[in-house]
């Protein structure tokens, strides 16, 4: 029996490699890298092993690209002017990365240990001056 290609839902998996990707697609591996340094948005994960793995919200991009690219025949610089109007339209979700997620718990923290201080210097500050008070009456 013999096995078909077939485009597969980009929501199947929560991962794809490359040589998936290509297959999908029907773009060599090549190509796709040569899209990742041209399209800022598209940054693949890289296991440990250094493979890109492309998560289901990069192949729908990638799918969106390659339509740009050879149905609308659009130049590189249109299709990345294209994406970037369409995502400034959309008010997507924001992601996090952990990175990021890490200094903004950092922040956080460093803020309310900040705040507990100052209102520790504020209670002492408050009582060094009530016998002050009181001495004057």
């Amino acid at each position: 029996m013999a096995t078909r290609k077939t485009t597969i839902e980009p929501e199947g998996k929560l991962y794809r490699s490359i040589s998936e990707v290509s297959d999908m697609l029907d773009v060599k591996p090549h190509v796709l890298r040569y899209w990742e340094t041209q399209f800022s948005m598209l940054r693949p994960r890289k296991n440990r092993a250094g493979n890109r793995m492309y998560r289901p919200d990069e192949v729908k991009l990638l799918h969106r690209i390659k339509e740009l690219l050879y149905d609308r025949r659009y130049t590189i610089e249109g299709a990345r002017r294209t994406l970037l109007d369409e995502r400034k339209d959309e008010s997507p979700q924001v992601e996090l990365g952990f990175d990021q997620a890490e200094r903004r718990m950092l922040l956080y923290e460093v803020r309310e240990g900040l705040r507990d201080i100052v209102t520790k210097l504020r209670a002492r500050s408050t009582r060094e001056r009530e016998p002050e008070t009181s001495a004057a009456r």
